[in-house]
């Protein structure tokens, strides 16, 4: 059995969630609430650890390709991004306005990453 649609609306329904509880807390404003701060915090981990899982048992039923590699590599770094910049926005002291702007610009291209590495991986055993 390969990558199921199962993952691909899990991560859509868990990318949801976070842009949510993201717009609530930019609409919000500074100091952010908790319970949403929380929230988008772990259900960001959690979809970073069910892509971590499904890329680790796709490489273990055989090697990952040269595109597959690529685009593993470049989903951590936006996930990388868009977790330094939100964390630096959450620690609530000014900040320089470009790292409020690539946080507003990197969770489109995790989502956009995310989706292309769950497209290579779809036929993969897992």
């Amino acid at each position: 059995m390969g990558t199921d649609p199962l993952r691909f609306v899990g991560a859509g329904a868990a990318f949801l969630l976070i842009f949510l509880a993201g717009f609530w807390l930019s609409r919000s404003g500074k100091p952010y609430g908790g319970l949403m701060l929380n929230v988008h915090k772990l259900v960001s981990v959690g979809v970073v650890v069910l892509l971590v899982i499904t890329i680790r048992r796709a490489s273990q039923a055989a090697a990952l390709g040269a595109m597959e590699l690529i685009a593993v590599v470049i989903t951590g770094l936006f996930f990388l991004g868009t977790i330094a910049c939100g964390g630096l926005l959450a620690i609530g002291k000014p900040l320089p306005a470009i790292v409020h702007r690539l946080h507003q610009v990197t969770p489109y291209l995790t989502v956009l990453s995310t989706a292309a590495t769950l497209y290579f991986l779809q036929g993969r055993t897992v």
